[in-house]
């Protein structure tokens, strides 16, 4: 505590760099030491920039990355199109991707990512992409992902962009059961000492900060407990009036009281700890102890780096996202109970077909355990969106994010896609980017689209003017693009009070708008859950008590919703129980 520290405390606050007129005053006569520290700083010119970084070859001897990165991109684009039936606009896009992926050299990052993938299917481990990478056509080729072109708006600079110094981030999900063996993977194949795990800075908020100062001021547990329960979320203190610390039998003028508030409101957002990201992989060519700082992880044999992602990107270095989903885990292990059961054979890539009954069933809001759409929230909503195909899916997920709520788009969609509101877009180019979704954006590509084709942004331009709407509350200023976004409008015939509800939505929802390679990336898991679910129900309530814990429900729930679709669920029995939930004739 505070007042046990006797001689150990600080004599004062000036632990700080001093500048040099305050230094040459300190020192006195002596002021020709400031000269030569001037001369030996001039001397070392090492900078961040020079850490060179490169990222591990996956190819065989004598062949280039963007040779092998390129093979492998067409014989994915004949497997996916067989008998060369891809549209033109497909190849154009591939052709178009594989130019900047080589300008940009990031050639060997695709192949490791396919690479980590290639591992996990021949496990028989299902893994999925997802996020901004589900733009990409090579990812889609390379079976990365599963979004065709056919499906999203294929934006490719929301994943990859020569203006944006920033490498680019796919995300994987894996089976959260075996996600372990994908991880041990990674540290068998290249080593502890080139690869390693980001780190997470985790700072001081609310109750935590209120919590550790209290105690190291000396404050009682029944003091802390009362601060803390007028705290919701992360709130700071700033705002406790002194009637609600009087309603916990705390006095306000009690010096000691509010020098500790102040303590905690000033420490609010420091940094306190790292912790280990929860997937975000760095893999490099060298050693990694001489790009970035090091230390051991909890787990013997394993590394963290002492960077969070926000550092690694900002450096330029690329990491792999090994990301866990329970649904994964789920789905994999009901295809594997029709397969033994109903010898029905489906995977990932090879879905069960579009169904009316599906649909029929979630329009009724019956999606317990169901991928995604399972919250009340989602709950609440399908009977209103009665989804009917795919693309409603997609906008299932997307549409119930606080960017679109916060954006004032659900009303007006629902309304407009129930008839009830006339559909309008003020030009036949904005019809083609809005169609879909009835004059509503609701996808970041939407408002990158927008931003190129109403107000004349180039793609490079529009993506930077998504990720300053996305950290405005962080950093501030986007009135350049504001001004930027409404002039183009206007030169292009646009009348300014659309071109400023425009802006206005999308300031609405680009901090946590969906992409819509994101969300379409998850309605494929939603439309698989909800198929098993729809006609193998006993299956699905097996598949998903053995997957727990996950999701929204505990087991006795997924039980009963099994014995409402009229599936026998037998009690424990001594002679014919497993491990496992089973499933018997």
């Amino acid at each position: 505590q505070v007042k046990d520290l006797g001689r150990a405390a600080l004599a004062n606050s000036e632990q700080r760099l001093r500048n040099e007129a305050e230094m040459r005053r300190l020192l006195g006569p002596h002021g020709e030491a400031v000269d030569r520290a001037a001369r030996l700083a001039a001397s070392l010119t090492f900078s961040l920039d020079e850490l060179r970084y490169e990222y591990p070859s996956e190819v065989a001897e004598g062949q280039s990355a963007a040779a092998r990165l390129r093979e492998l991109a067409y014989e994915g684009l004949n497997e996916r199109y067989p008998d060369d039936s891809a549209p033109g606009r497909v190849r154009s896009l591939l052709e178009h991707e594989l130019a900047l992926i080589a300008k940009l050299e990031y050639e060997p990052y695709f192949l490791t990512v396919y690479d980590v993938m290639g591992f996990a299917r021949s496990q028989g481990i299902f893994c999925q992409g997802r996020g901004s990478a589900a733009n990409s056509v090579v990812c889609y080729c390379l079976r990365i992902t599963s979004v065709s072109p056919e499906i999203g708006s294929m934006v490719f600079e929301r994943f990859v962009s020569e203006a944006r110094e920033e490498a680019p981030d796919i995300d994987v999900d894996f089976e959260h059961e075996r996600r372990e063996e994908v991880i041990q993977h990674i540290y068998d194949r290249y080593g502890r000492d080139r690869a390693g795990l980001c780190a997470t800075v985790v700072h001081y908020r609310g109750k935590r900060a209120i919590r550790e100062v209290g105690r190291a001021m000396g404050l009682t547990t029944d003091a802390v407990s009362a601060i803390s329960s007028q705290l919701w979320g992360f709130f700071d203190t700033s705002g406790m009036a002194e009637q609600r610390l009087r309603e916990v039998g705390l006095d306000p003028d009690d010096r000691h009281l509010s020098q500790t508030l102040e303590l905690v409101s000033q420490i609010q957002g420091f940094p306190r700890h790292l912790s280990q990201h929860v997937g975000g992989f760095v893999i490099t060519e060298g050693r990694l102890d001489e790009l970035v700082p090091i230390e051991n992880a909890t787990m013997e044999g394993r590394t963290v780096i002492c960077w969070d992602k926000d550092d690694i990107d900002a450096l330029g270095i690329l990491k792999v996202d090994v990301l866990a989903l329970g649904m994964l885990s789920c789905i994999r292990k009901a295809f594997d109970l029709l397969r033994l059961h109903h010898r029905i054979d489906h995977s990932l890539d090879k879905r069960p077909p579009n169904e009316p009954k599906v649909y029929d069933m979630l329009c009724k809001a019956d999606s317990l355990g169901v991928f995604q759409v399972e919250s009340r929230a989602q709950m609440s909503f399908l009977p209103r969106m009665k989804p009917r195909d795919f693309h409603d899916l997609v906008i299932q997920v997307a549409i119930i994010r606080p960017g679109p709520i916060q954006g004032d788009m659900v009303h007006p969609y629902l309304r407009r896609r129930n008839g009830e509101e006339k559909i309008e877009y003020p030009s036949g180019e904005l019809k083609e980017i809005l169609g879909k979704t009835n004059g509503v954006p609701l996808f970041q590509e939407q408002a990158m689209q927008i931003a190129i084709t109403g107000a004349g942004f180039s793609p490079d331009e529009a993506d930077r003017l998504r990720r300053s709407l996305a950290t405005f509350k962080r950093h501030g200023n986007i009135s350049d693009f504001r001004n930027r976004f409404l002039k183009g409008m206007r030169e292009n015939g646009y009348e300014d009070d659309f071109a400023e509800r425009c802006f206005s939505q999308l300031e609405g929802f680009a901090s946590y708008g969906f992409p819509e390679s994101h969300a379409a990336s998850f309605a494929i898991l939603v439309y698989i859950s909800a198929w098993i679910k729809c006609f193998h129900p006993g299956i699905f309530a097996c598949a998903l008590l053995n997957s727990q814990p996950m999701g929204f429900y505990a087991p006795a729930q997924i039980i009963r919703d099994a014995r409402e679709h009229g599936v026998e669920v037998r009690p424990l029995d001594i002679n014919e129980s497993a491990w496992n939930n089973i499933m018997q004739p």
